[in-house]
């Protein structure tokens, strides 16, 4: 049971993060990839394209001066040919790209020349680009192939790898759960691997080791010192009874039994901790051992049955009655105590509710739950902050959730849900 673990929001998996991100590392690759291959190979064809037009043209018109005959599929002033070449600004040769497409042809480049002096005809000669292209195309094709074969294949191998990793990590969570939650016994113990996870692993048990020693040696001084201050605080008692009656005497006997009462609740704690203690479990009313804890208290507390059928008694559970009382006790004296009333104690099935009308609990508080010797905030009272702890360390034992929250109008509620 962790009544005062933080929720937690919903989240992604490790495991999927990596391989998403390999993924997206994977296409970036290949898009990029396919990007320079597809702009170089365009880049060459368009080259060769070039060097085939303008060398071709040079052979044609070679072959036209010398034999009057148009060879290579030269032209003479075709009607396609690009107005760039036909009105050339000099007599040298000249290519241009063209990008019309006419069924299976184009695009294309061109190379022209003059055949005589400005004015006189222009031989042409068109070589096609399109086999090239398409088999730009098809290389295209086959890298975009290439690339989504090579993500199945890494997507898989990222999720494997990376769910290497998340469990391993998981582990360690794991066992930070269980040390966060009291289990000071939890380790992580040897792990796979010399990386960062291992370290981590390894630091995690070396904290619980020295949390460990440090509670436990905590534990061992508040039971050492209680267990020492029992003989003085009997002797003071005793020497408390020789004085003579009067007001000295009262207020002498007062503050000793807050200080027995104390000594008491530091025992108690300390065999909380120990894990000393067991529950001696029985079939109880809830409703009257409820009525008969506020009672003990001696504050003026209402008390609210809400079965229908058992107004009186309550709903029959099965609990250790003792403990149960010293809960409910030690809830309505916090209640009375560092809250305004009036206090008002609800029972409903296996519920326990108890609620004042101060001015609620510490932000501090119910985030990480009570802690010894601290009461919180000013306006709350004074005490010695051991009600709530001996109530949750009560509660633990039994296998119940004590829940502590604000009430929206005002007002400190602490919620007792005892198991089925």
């Amino acid at each position: 049971m962790r009544p005062f673990q933080r929720p937690r929001s919903a989240r992604v998996p490790l495991r999927w993060k990596i391989a998403a991100l390999a993924a997206a590392t994977a296409c970036l690759v290949a898009v990029a990839v396919g990007v320079l291959v597809h702009l170089w190979t365009a880049r060459d064809i368009r080259q060769q394209a070039d060097m085939r037009a303008f060398n071709t043209v040079y052979s044609a018109m070679d072959t036209y001066r010398r034999t009057g005959t148009l060879a290579d599929g030269a032209e003479l002033d075709p009607a396609a040919l690009p107005a760039a070449l036909r009105y050339p600004a000099d007599g040298d040769r000249h290519t241009a790209y063209d990008g019309r497409v006419d069924g299976n042809l184009g695009p294309s480049v061109w190379a022209a020349q003059r055949v005589g002096g400005p004015g006189s005809r222009v031989l042409a000669v068109q070589v096609n680009m399109s086999p090239e292209l398409h088999g730009l195309h098809r290389l295209d094709v086959s890298v975009a192939v290439a690339s989504l074969v090579s993500l199945a294949a890494a997507v898989p191998l990222a999720v494997y790898g990376a769910g290497l990793i998340s469990r391993r990590l998981l582990r360690v969570s794991e066992t930070a759960g269980r040390i966060s939650a009291g289990d000071l016994d939890a380790r992580t113990g040897p792990t796979k691997g010399r990386d960062e996870v291992a370290d981590i692993a390894a630091t995690v048990d070396l904290m619980a080791d020295s949390l460990g020693r440090l509670l436990r040696t905590e534990r061992r001084f508040t039971a050492d010192v209680a267990h020492e201050l029992r003989t003085p605080v009997g002797g003071l008692l005793a020497a408390a009874d020789l004085l003579p009656p009067g007001e000295t005497e009262d207020l002498l006997r007062a503050r000793v039994r807050d200080l027995r009462g104390l000594i008491e609740d530091l025992l108690e704690i300390s065999r909380l901790d120990a894990g000393a203690e067991q529950p001696v479990r029985a079939h109880v009313p809830l409703g009257a051992v409820v009525r008969e804890a506020v009672a003990r208290t001696g504050f003026d507390t209402d008390v609210t049955v809400a079965d229908a059928r058992h107004a009186v008694a309550g709903t029959t559970v099965e609990t250790d009655p003792r403990r149960l009382e010293r809960i409910v006790g030690n809830l309505v004296i916090n209640a009375h105590r560092h809250g305004h009333t009036p206090v008002e104690v609800t029972v409903e099935g296996r519920t326990v509710v108890v609620r004042d009308h101060g001015p609620g609990f510490p932000p501090d508080l119910l985030l990480d739950g009570p802690r010894r010797f601290h009461t919180g905030t000013a306006e709350r009272g004074s005490g010695h902050g051991l009600g709530l702890t001996i109530a949750l360390g009560q509660a633990r034992l039994l296998g119940a959730e004590l829940r502590l929250d604000n009430a929206p109008d005002g007002g400190a509620v602490a919620t007792l849900l005892l198991p089925a």
